[in-house]
């Protein structure tokens, strides 16, 4: 099964960018679909971003589209957030997450890894 570690997570400020990085090891990278989830203190995680195996495909939740971006590099066993226009409201948790079947599910129940999680603030 594959192993996932976030980073890049920091404070910033609203309308700065910032890049999450998701490495994974382990199993073959291009066996899984994965997603990006977030968690806000006191809040359900919910579904950001998903990509198919080979990143033919990508899925945005409607509250980051067109400012968010979600890549993969398989050579580099590696799944990317890149966050634009950056909103109070972004401030959470962020996860990645790897599916071997769903494909762009919003549905945590259908990712079976998850890493540990990245925080981000972004200030007013």
């Amino acid at each position: 099964q594959v192993q996932l570690e976030e980073s890049g997570g920091r404070l910033v400020q609203a309308g700065d960018s910032l890049r999450l990085s998701c490495a994974a090891s382990g199993r073959s990278f291009t066996s899984y679909n994965m997603g990006w989830f977030r968690q806000a203190p006191g809040e359900e995680r919910e579904f950001v971003a998903a990509i198919t195996k080979r990143g033919e495909e990508t899925y945005y939740a409607d509250s980051v589209k067109g400012r968010f971006t979600i890549g993969r590099d398989n050579a580099k066993n590696t799944v990317y957030l890149q966050m634009n226009s950056l909103k109070p409201e972004d401030t959470a948790d962020y996860y990645c997450a790897a599916s071997a079947y769903a494909v762009g599910s919003p549905d945590p129940i259908h990712y079976i890894t998850w890493g540990q999680g990245t925080q981000v603030t972004v200030s007013s």
